[in-house]
């Protein structure tokens, strides 16, 4: 049996938008570089979404890091996701 963690990083992220659509009656498709805002997450959605993916990837996201510009596709959330969980390099 297969957890969350056992998922890639993009379907987590996609199920994560997807919940919150759901709550919003939006039943659409999503491309990961389609525009959230576009597809029906408003402002409150979209801080959901950023706390959300805190819990999911247990993560911090710096304050500076919590923009519009990070958040605005499925794919620019991976690339942060994936920024954050790379070792720093010495």
């Amino acid at each position: 049996m297969s957890t969350a963690t056992d998922l890639f990083p993009t379907d987590r992220v996609v199920g994560i938008v997807r919940e919150i659509l759901e709550r919003r009656s939006v039943n659409r498709s999503i491309l990961p570089d389609d525009d959230l805002r576009e597809a029906g997450l408003n402002s409150l959605d979209m801080v959901n979404l950023m706390l959300a993916v805190e819990a999911e990837f247990d993560l911090k996201i710096p304050d500076a890091d919590m923009t519009l510009r990070n958040f605005r596709s499925i794919s620019a959330i991976e690339a942060l996701v994936a920024s954050m969980q790379r070792p720093p390099q010495a």
